[in-house]
């Protein structure tokens, strides 16, 4: 009977009211409240001065639950060991709907007469990273810019592909349809 009870005991916690990008300082309206179900790895409302005035150390998405260490005194991002690289993704390179914190493949898109990659392996493989940034295009018909977490060490061949498509990954642990 307690360990029914208590799962469905809900507490006050902090959530993105907004994208916060790497580097600025939380305010009020940045955050709001809500009751959920957690136990450990998110701010509690109580808490709510320990985070407020203190540095996004990452860019933090509108709805996510606030965690501890995702704030602090300067921005690390992009963490040791990755890079963000931004790409024009031409219509119909990628879900009309891409949002920040999806995972996904960035892929060589059709390759134009007379164009040949550099290897056949780099013209195949696939880099795979988070989207940090979506940014529409600048006139009707252009490319939207979309921008990428990736490790460092495909992050020139991310930048290197023509006509970038961008897929989105299955979350983990979940099978692709």
């Amino acid at each position: 009977m307690w360990v029914v009870q208590s799962a469905g005991q809900r507490g006050q916690v902090l959530v993105l009211a907004r994208d916060v990008p790497a580097g600025q300082v939380l305010g009020l309206g940045d955050l709001r409240v809500v009751a959920v179900a957690a136990d450990a790895g998110v701010v509690p409302f109580a808490e709510r001065d320990s985070v407020l005035g203190r540095k996004a150390k990452v860019p933090l998405v509108a709805g996510s639950l606030l965690a501890p260490g995702q704030v602090g005194t300067d921005a690390s991002f992009p963490p040791k060991g990755l890079s963000q690289v931004a790409l024009a993704v031409e219509a119909g390179g990628a879900p009309p709907d891409l949002t920040p914190g999806e995972r996904v493949a960035v892929l060589p898109g059709p390759v134009g007469a007379g164009a040949v990659a550099s290897t056949e392996e780099e013209a195949a493989s696939p880099v795979a990273g988070t989207v940090t940034g979506v940014r529409a295009p600048e006139s009707a018909g252009g490319p939207r810019v979309v921008t990428v977490l990736v490790e460092t060490g495909a992050a020139r061949r991310a930048v290197r592909l023509d006509h970038p498509r961008v897929v989105v990954l299955p979350a983990e642990g979940r099978e692709a349809p």
